[in-house]
């Protein structure tokens, strides 16, 4: 297929990568060009100079960029994506964003002609770079078996959920989990240490129980350590709750624990630990 993509940061390169490496024909945007010029050269394919330039004639346009903002800019500006795109083409959104965004560029490409799915990721830039990703959709159903088989070029999972908004309202569910999970975990940890166990051994017996999660598989030993380097950033989550946390304002939903882990991660910013990632609440309870 004919797509281009917009974005290309540790999420977006190697997602871009993945679809040229799948055989498709590639056109990427960076806001800084120098990005976009390495990607040329590990991958093939070409580089446009604006989204419009880019999404013209594609048959898939997918962006994964910072935020609601970035999306309207790489979208609805005057270079933006859906000044150029074909008619009957679908545009990906790949950006955790607000569902409200979503519904508004759904009904904004429907009015132009073209299809619109919002798609947030899990899976982390690990995900991202191994083509593991998990891919939560919402919209229409033509649009998404349109896109659905480029998409997986990167995913591990992919599934439409609902109409337009619902792959970030999963994207939400997905983080409140996330955020409750991590910080039992770091409890856990915090609290064996201090009572003299061996927290190697007690994570191989309860992870064989009930307790058993991703974030125990993968992260306790690391945060044993006090090491934070493993993908998803704290300013990134806190922007993902912040989300969360509109949303609920807006469907009466009540979050105490999203709200209340929020904080915790706003303490975790004030230890220098924004580029830390999420796993690093455990260094809030051990911080003298």
């Amino acid at each position: 297929m004919k797509v281009a993509f917009l974005g290309l940061g540790v999420m977006g390169y190697p997602m871009a990568g993945h679809l040229k490496k799948k055989g498709h024909e590639v056109t990427v945007y960076n806001r800084t060009a120098a990005t976009a010029e390495k990607w040329a050269a590990e991958y093939g394919g070409a580089i446009a100079p604006t989204p419009r330039a880019a999404a013209k004639d594609q048959e898939i346009v997918f962006a994964c960029v910072g935020n609601d903002n970035d999306v309207r800019a790489v979208t609805l500006a005057e270079d933006g994506a859906f000044a150029g795109m074909a008619p009957n083409a679908v545009f990906v959104d790949h950006t955790t964003d607000s569902a409200v965004l979503a519904r508004e560029l759904h009904s904004a490409a429907k009015a132009r002609g073209f299809g619109f799915v919002d798609a947030p990721v899990s899976g982390g830039q690990a995900g991202a770079e191994n083509g593991t990703l998990t891919v939560m959709c919402g919209g229409d159903a033509q649009d998404y078996a349109k896109a659905e088989p480029a998409i997986q070029s990167y995913a591990r999972a992919c599934r439409l959920l609902g109409p337009a908004g619902a792959g970030q309202l999963t994207k939400m569910c997905n983080q409140i989990c996330i955020a409750g999970i991590v910080e039992g975990l770091a409890e856990a940890l915090h609290f064996g240490r201090n009572a003299g166990l061996d927290m190697e051994a007690v994570i191989d017996v309860i992870s064989k129980g009930a307790a058993q999660s991703w974030q125990m598989e993968n992260r306790f030993k690391t945060m044993l350590q006090g090491k934070f380097d493993f993908g998803f950033a704290v300013d990134w989550m806190r922007k993902d709750l912040s989300i969360c946390l509109d949303e609920a304002r807006r469907n009466g939903a009540h979050l105490p624990l999203a709200a209340l882990v929020d904080q915790f991660y706003s303490e975790v910013q004030k230890m220098g630990g924004a580029r830390w990632d999420t796993s690093s609440l455990i260094a809030r309870l051990e911080h003298k």
